[in-house]
Protein backbone atom coordinates (compact mmCIF):
# COMPACT_ATOMS: atom_id res chain seq x y z
CA UNK A 1 0.00 0.00 0.00
CA UNK A 2 3.05 2.43 0.83
CA UNK A 3 4.71 1.54 -2.17
CA UNK A 4 1.22 2.18 -4.61
CA UNK A 5 0.38 5.92 -3.09
CA UNK A 6 4.30 6.61 -3.93
CA UNK A 7 3.87 5.43 -7.39
CA UNK A 8 1.02 7.06 -7.60
CA UNK A 9 2.13 10.75 -6.55
CA UNK A 10 3.13 12.43 -10.00
CA UNK A 11 4.46 16.51 -8.50
CA UNK A 12 4.66 19.59 -10.22
CA UNK A 13 8.39 20.54 -10.50
CA UNK A 14 9.46 23.90 -9.31
CA UNK A 15 12.96 25.52 -10.07
CA UNK A 16 13.47 28.56 -8.63
CA UNK A 17 16.59 30.46 -10.10
CA UNK A 18 18.73 33.09 -8.87
CA UNK A 19 16.80 35.87 -10.94
CA UNK A 20 14.86 38.50 -8.64
CA UNK A 21 11.71 37.95 -7.32
CA UNK A 22 11.39 34.95 -5.03
CA UNK A 23 7.83 36.48 -4.23
CA UNK A 24 6.50 34.97 -7.29
CA UNK A 25 7.79 31.60 -6.43
CA UNK A 26 6.61 31.92 -3.11
CA UNK A 27 3.01 32.69 -4.45
CA UNK A 28 3.24 30.08 -7.25
CA UNK A 29 3.70 27.25 -4.72
CA UNK A 30 1.32 28.49 -2.06
CA UNK A 31 -1.23 28.14 -5.57
CA UNK A 32 0.07 24.67 -6.33
CA UNK A 33 -0.70 23.68 -2.83
CA UNK A 34 -3.51 25.21 -2.16
CA UNK A 35 -4.85 23.51 -5.86
CA UNK A 36 -3.84 19.90 -4.08
CA UNK A 37 -1.10 19.51 -5.90
CA UNK A 38 2.44 17.68 -4.82
CA UNK A 39 5.84 19.81 -5.52
CA UNK A 40 8.74 18.53 -5.82
CA UNK A 41 11.42 21.48 -5.38
CA UNK A 42 14.60 22.30 -6.64
CA UNK A 43 16.24 25.70 -5.14
CA UNK A 44 19.40 26.35 -7.43
CA UNK A 45 22.75 28.06 -5.20
CA UNK A 46 22.48 31.27 -6.78
CA UNK A 47 18.69 31.57 -6.12
CA UNK A 48 19.60 30.45 -1.93
CA UNK A 49 21.64 34.30 -2.18
CA UNK A 50 18.64 36.29 -3.63
CA UNK A 51 16.52 34.74 -1.18
CA UNK A 52 18.48 36.00 1.75
CA UNK A 53 18.70 39.16 0.34
CA UNK A 54 15.03 39.87 -0.50
CA UNK A 55 13.98 37.87 2.63
CA UNK A 56 16.97 37.69 5.37
CA UNK A 57 15.83 34.08 5.24
CA UNK A 58 18.50 31.21 4.55
CA UNK A 59 17.33 28.61 2.71
CA UNK A 60 19.70 25.17 4.46
CA UNK A 61 19.25 21.55 2.97
CA UNK A 62 19.39 20.34 6.57
CA UNK A 63 16.59 22.66 7.35
CA UNK A 64 14.78 22.84 4.17
CA UNK A 65 10.90 22.32 5.97
CA UNK A 66 11.08 24.99 8.44
CA UNK A 67 12.93 27.46 6.19
CA UNK A 68 10.92 27.10 3.12
CA UNK A 69 7.35 27.16 5.67
CA UNK A 70 8.72 30.38 6.87
CA UNK A 71 9.43 31.58 3.05
CA UNK A 72 6.10 30.70 2.12
CA UNK A 73 4.38 32.38 4.94
CA UNK A 74 5.73 35.78 4.63
CA UNK A 75 3.68 38.16 2.06
CA UNK A 76 5.28 40.27 -0.69
CA UNK A 77 5.77 43.32 1.57
CA UNK A 78 7.76 41.29 4.07
CA UNK A 79 5.29 40.91 6.59
CA UNK A 80 5.65 37.66 8.20
CA UNK A 81 3.06 35.43 9.00
CA UNK A 82 0.48 36.51 6.45
CA UNK A 83 -0.16 32.99 5.22
CA UNK A 84 -0.53 29.58 6.40
CA UNK A 85 0.85 27.05 4.40
CA UNK A 86 1.26 23.30 4.76
CA UNK A 87 4.43 22.20 3.35
CA UNK A 88 3.97 18.52 3.91
CA UNK A 89 3.16 17.46 0.72
CA UNK A 90 6.59 19.26 -0.60
CA UNK A 91 10.25 16.87 -1.57
CA UNK A 92 12.73 18.88 -1.45
CA UNK A 93 15.94 18.08 -3.71
CA UNK A 94 19.15 19.58 -3.62
CA UNK A 95 20.09 21.44 -6.70
CA UNK A 96 23.95 19.48 -7.25
CA UNK A 97 21.87 16.11 -6.74
CA UNK A 98 21.96 15.35 -10.10
CA UNK A 99 20.80 11.66 -9.25
CA UNK A 100 17.57 13.39 -8.21
CA UNK A 101 14.47 12.26 -9.17
CA UNK A 102 13.31 14.89 -11.54
CA UNK A 103 16.86 14.64 -13.22
CA UNK A 104 15.06 11.45 -15.13
CA UNK A 105 12.45 11.09 -17.33
CA UNK A 106 11.24 7.86 -15.90
CA UNK A 107 10.19 9.61 -12.86
CA UNK A 108 6.56 10.43 -12.53
CA UNK A 109 5.97 14.35 -12.77
CA UNK A 110 3.16 16.63 -14.60
CA UNK A 111 5.20 18.93 -15.62
CA UNK A 112 8.02 22.22 -14.29
CA UNK A 113 7.63 25.69 -13.54
CA UNK A 114 11.06 27.78 -13.72
CA UNK A 115 10.03 30.89 -10.85
CA UNK A 116 11.69 33.19 -11.53
CA UNK A 117 14.21 32.26 -14.55
CA UNK A 118 17.33 33.67 -14.40
CA UNK A 119 18.87 35.04 -18.05
CA UNK A 120 21.88 32.77 -17.33
CA UNK A 121 18.62 29.17 -16.30
CA UNK A 122 16.93 30.40 -19.68
CA UNK A 123 20.56 29.63 -21.44
CA UNK A 124 21.78 26.67 -19.80
CA UNK A 125 18.45 25.08 -20.45
CA UNK A 126 18.11 26.17 -24.06
CA UNK A 127 21.56 25.08 -24.99
CA UNK A 128 20.77 21.79 -22.91
CA UNK A 129 24.01 22.36 -20.16
CA UNK A 130 22.61 20.55 -17.79
CA UNK A 131 25.07 22.01 -15.29
CA UNK A 132 22.73 21.32 -11.96
CA UNK A 133 19.32 19.54 -10.94
CA UNK A 134 17.23 22.86 -11.78
CA UNK A 135 18.74 22.42 -15.50
CA UNK A 136 18.84 18.96 -15.90
CA UNK A 137 15.67 18.57 -14.92
CA UNK A 138 13.85 21.12 -17.06
CA UNK A 139 16.13 19.33 -20.36
CA UNK A 140 14.32 16.49 -18.93
CA UNK A 141 10.70 18.04 -18.83
CA UNK A 142 11.57 18.86 -22.61
CA UNK A 143 12.21 15.83 -24.10
CA UNK A 144 9.61 14.15 -22.31
CA UNK A 145 7.19 16.71 -24.28
CA UNK A 146 5.56 17.90 -20.96
CA UNK A 147 4.54 20.87 -19.42
CA UNK A 148 7.22 23.36 -18.93
CA UNK A 149 6.75 27.12 -17.85
CA UNK A 150 9.37 29.25 -17.79
CA UNK A 151 8.82 32.60 -16.21
CA UNK A 152 11.59 34.86 -16.94
CA UNK A 153 12.17 37.82 -15.16
CA UNK A 154 14.76 40.10 -16.17
CA UNK A 155 14.90 43.78 -18.39
CA UNK A 156 15.87 44.83 -20.82
CA UNK A 157 16.35 41.40 -22.59
CA UNK A 158 19.58 41.80 -24.82
CA UNK A 159 19.98 39.67 -28.24
CA UNK A 160 21.19 36.52 -27.22
CA UNK A 161 18.26 36.22 -24.64
CA UNK A 162 15.73 36.78 -27.14
CA UNK A 163 17.00 34.18 -29.18
CA UNK A 164 16.99 31.48 -25.91
CA UNK A 165 13.62 32.08 -25.16
CA UNK A 166 13.07 31.84 -29.19
CA UNK A 167 14.74 27.90 -28.90
CA UNK A 168 12.74 27.17 -25.84
CA UNK A 169 9.12 28.66 -27.28
CA UNK A 170 10.14 25.93 -30.45
CA UNK A 171 10.77 23.42 -28.05
CA UNK A 172 7.18 23.59 -26.46
CA UNK A 173 7.43 25.46 -23.28
CA UNK A 174 5.70 28.56 -22.29
CA UNK A 175 7.80 31.65 -22.39
CA UNK A 176 5.91 33.78 -19.73
CA UNK A 177 7.67 37.03 -18.50
CA UNK A 178 7.15 38.17 -14.69
CA UNK A 179 4.66 41.30 -16.37
CA UNK A 180 2.09 42.53 -13.54
CA UNK A 181 -0.98 43.65 -15.24
CA UNK A 182 -3.04 46.35 -13.52
CA UNK A 183 -6.62 45.67 -15.17
CA UNK A 184 -7.34 43.19 -12.20
CA UNK A 185 -7.75 46.16 -9.60
CA UNK A 186 -4.41 45.85 -7.79
CA UNK A 187 -4.09 48.12 -4.54
CA UNK A 188 -1.01 46.13 -3.16
CA UNK A 189 2.39 44.54 -3.97
CA UNK A 190 1.02 41.04 -3.22
CA UNK A 191 -1.83 41.68 -5.92
CA UNK A 192 0.87 42.35 -8.43
CA UNK A 193 2.67 39.11 -7.49
CA UNK A 194 -0.26 37.08 -7.27
CA UNK A 195 -1.60 37.86 -11.05
CA UNK A 196 2.13 36.89 -12.17
CA UNK A 197 2.00 33.90 -10.03
CA UNK A 198 -1.86 33.44 -10.99
CA UNK A 199 -0.70 33.20 -15.04
CA UNK A 200 1.94 30.74 -14.47
CA UNK A 201 -0.63 28.79 -12.79
CA UNK A 202 -2.69 29.19 -15.79
CA UNK A 203 0.15 28.35 -18.10
CA UNK A 204 0.05 24.99 -16.33
CA UNK A 205 -3.40 24.33 -16.29
CA UNK A 206 -3.98 24.79 -12.43
CA UNK A 207 -6.79 25.97 -11.27
CA UNK A 208 -6.85 29.14 -8.53
CA UNK A 209 -8.11 32.21 -7.44
CA UNK A 210 -4.81 34.46 -7.22
CA UNK A 211 -6.82 37.44 -9.43
CA UNK A 212 -9.98 38.38 -11.03
CA UNK A 213 -10.20 37.94 -14.36
CA UNK A 214 -10.88 40.43 -17.32
CA UNK A 215 -15.26 40.02 -18.29
CA UNK A 216 -15.13 42.66 -21.08
CA UNK A 217 -16.12 45.01 -18.79
CA UNK A 218 -13.79 48.47 -18.73
CA UNK A 219 -12.97 49.79 -15.08
CA UNK A 220 -14.37 46.78 -13.75
CA UNK A 221 -11.24 46.25 -11.67
CA UNK A 222 -10.60 50.12 -10.17
CA UNK A 223 -13.33 49.65 -7.51
CA UNK A 224 -15.32 52.53 -8.52
CA UNK A 225 -19.03 53.16 -8.60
Amino acid sequence: MEQQEVNSRRPWVVGVSGASGTPYAAAVLRGLLAAGESVDLVVSRASRLTLLDETGIAFRDAHWQDDLRQWLSRGADGKPDSFDVDVRDVRHWAAGDLAAGPSSGSYPVKGMVIVPASTACVAGVALGLSKDLLQRAASVTLKERRALVVAVRETPLNGQTLKHLVTLDEAGAVVLPASPAFYAGATHIQDLVDFVAGRVLDAAGVPHRLYRRWEGELGGGSGGD
